[in-house]
Formats: C-alpha cells, sequence, structure tokens
C-alpha cells in the first residue's frame, strides 16, 4: 500500500496549530472595528472627504440622538421618578416617527417574512430533497425566481398585492425562501445511505428514519440557510419599504437620500447593520446549541 509522504507532516501540523479555522478570533475583531472607526475619524477631521459624501463619527452620534429622542426620553424618565417637574426637550424624530418606531417595523416586516419563509421553505426543501417528483416540481421556479434581483419584481407586488404591507412582506418572503429551501435539499442530499440502511436494520420505520436520521443530519445546512435568508431579508427591505411605507429604516433611508442627509443615510446603514449581526449572532447560538456536532465530525 502506497503512502501519502505528506499525510505525517499534515498530522503534525494539526496537532501542533489546530483544525484550519479553529481558535478564538474575538480580539481580533475588536481590532478591526477600533481600526475601521479610528481610520473613519481620522479621513473625516483631515477633511479627506467633504462631509456631504462621508460625515464625522460626531454628527451620525448627533444625529442619531435628535432621531432616536434620547433628550426627550431621558427627561421623560426623570419627570416619572420625580427628579423633573417637566419634559422640557422635544422629540424630532424623522419622516414623522422616532428612532424606535423605524426600527420596530421593519423588524416586524423582516421577522415575519422570515417565519413564513421558514414554514414553508423547509417543508418543501426536505421534501425536494427525499422526492424526485417535489424534486421536478418546484426546483425549476426557484432557480428561475432566484437569481432576479427584488427590484425587477417589485412593480408586479404592487400590482398583485397593492401598496399595503402584504406587498412588502412578500418581496421580503421571496428572497427569504430560496436560499432556505435550496439549502434544506442540500442538507437532506448530504445524508449518507449507510446512515438510512443503518437505521432501517435496527427496526426504524420510515417516519423514524425522516425524523431522526434525514432531518438531523439535515440541520446544519438548515440552519446555514436561514443565516443566509435573514441577511438576504434585510438587504431586500429597502427596496420593500419604497412601496409607500410611511416608517421603516429602509424609509428613513431614502427620504435622507433625497435631501442629501448623509449623516441620517449613514445612520439607517448602521442601524440595520447593527441589527442584523445581532441577529446572526443569535443564530449563531441557536447553531451550536441544536447542532454541537458541527465541525467535530
Amino acid at each position: 500500500m502506497r503512502l501519502n509522504p505528506f499525510s505525517r507532516r499534515t498530522s503534525k501540523v494539526v496537532d501542533q496549530y489546530g483544525a484550519p479555522g479553529s481558535g478564538d478570533a474575538t480580539i481580533i475583531n475588536i481590532v478591526t472595528i477600533v481600526v475601521i472607526l479610528g481610520s473613519w475619524w481620522l479621513v473625516t477631521h483631515l477633511e479627506l472627504i467633504r462631509p456631504l459624501f462621508l460625515p464625522s463619527p460626531e454628527q451620525v452620534i448627533s444625529k442619531f440622538n435628535k432621531i432616536a429622542c434620547t433628550a426627550h426620553y431621558y427627561e421623560s424618565f426623570l419627570t416619572f421618578l420625580g427628579i423633573m417637574s417637566e419634559v422640557e426637550a422635544e422629540c424630532e424624530g424623522f419622516s414623522e416617527h422616532a428612532l424606535h418606531q423605524h426600527i420596530l417595523w421593519s423588524l416586524y416586516r423582516v421577522f415575519l417574512s422570515f417565519f413564513l419563509a421558514v414554514i414553508t421553505a423547509v417543508p418543501i426543501g426536505i421534501a425536494m430533497g427525499m422526492n424526485r417528483i417535489a424534486r421536478g416540481v418546484f426546483d425549476p421556479p426557484i432557480e428561475f425566481y432566484r437569481p432576479i434581483p427584488p427590484l425587477a419584481y417589485l412593480p408586479l407586488t404592487i400590482i398583485w398585492f397593492g401598496i399595503g404591507e402584504s406587498g412588502k412582506i412578500f418581496l421580503i418572503y421571496l428572497a427569504c425562501f430560496a436560499p432556505i429551501a435550496i439549502n434544506a435539499r442540500a442538507g437532506v442530499r448530504s445524508v449518507s445511505i449507510e446512515q438510512i440502511h443503518a437505521a432501517y436494520s435496527m427496526g426504524a420505520t420510515r417516519q423514524q428514519v425522516v425524523w431522526q436520521v434525514v432531518i438531523k443530519a439535515a440541520l446544519p445546512e438548515i440552519l446555514t440557510g436561514m443565516r443566509v435568508a435573514i441577511a438576504f431579508g434585510w438587504t431586500t427591505l429597502v427596496a420593500a419599504e419604497m412601496v409607500a411605507a410611511k416608517a421603516g429604516i429602509g424609509v428613513m433611508v431614502l427620504n435622507a437620500a433625497r435631501f442629501l442627509a448623509t449623516d441620517i443615510v449613514f445612520l439607517g446603514i448602521v442601524v440595520i447593520g447593527a441589527v442584523a449581526f445581532v441577529f446572526d449572532l443569535m443564530m449563531r447560538k441557536i447553531e451550536k446549541a441544536l447542532v454541537p456536532w458541527k465541525g467535530k465530525v
């Protein structure tokens, strides 16, 4: 038998340095964020770029305090405690809504669409992976519409659903559906036939094989698809809120862009990124809890 001349060297490297990509990157993450923020502050204070194109961090923070009505709510809290007699600061907001109202409207649209996508795409994806008829029925339309950008079928959603919330939710739903269904199908297809035969040999029924073998084996791919889907949902949010929305982060960004309020545009981008990042961290925790064996087998 011919041995691989690199196997011993590879095993030594793995033993010494760990598996590829292993280790904690928290410090590197913090350093990266500090470098980005420091570069942003330095560029704006040296006036290398005009504030119209790149506002300073102080401008964005100041605008955040105004739109979030921090002074108003702080004085309201002090008034509630009896420290102040009345609230003097006014709540300015933007586009007739405070920042938290914009965020709540966007969260409602994204998470409702994401929930509807999960409860429909996961069963369809599993069916596509297990049944050739289901694969033949659902695979063509999913693969057809998946590469199309949301703005392309935005006019159709207005014609079909009007300018209410249904059209916005449907648009985000389409963006979330495809990655979940495709990853669920890929997860089912990754199950080895040996695992299925072993389950049948131990007396498992078809239903038990589906629930205990197929779905559990496909769970890592399904969770990965959910993480990708929620990111697509946030990227589609701005396009969805173009349809006569009165409140939402996308509305805030679009209205600010019309008046060249770059600081508000940056604030909206930061808020979307921060909320999406927090949800991705939550999904990672859920993934570690549900599939602790991922990356260890």
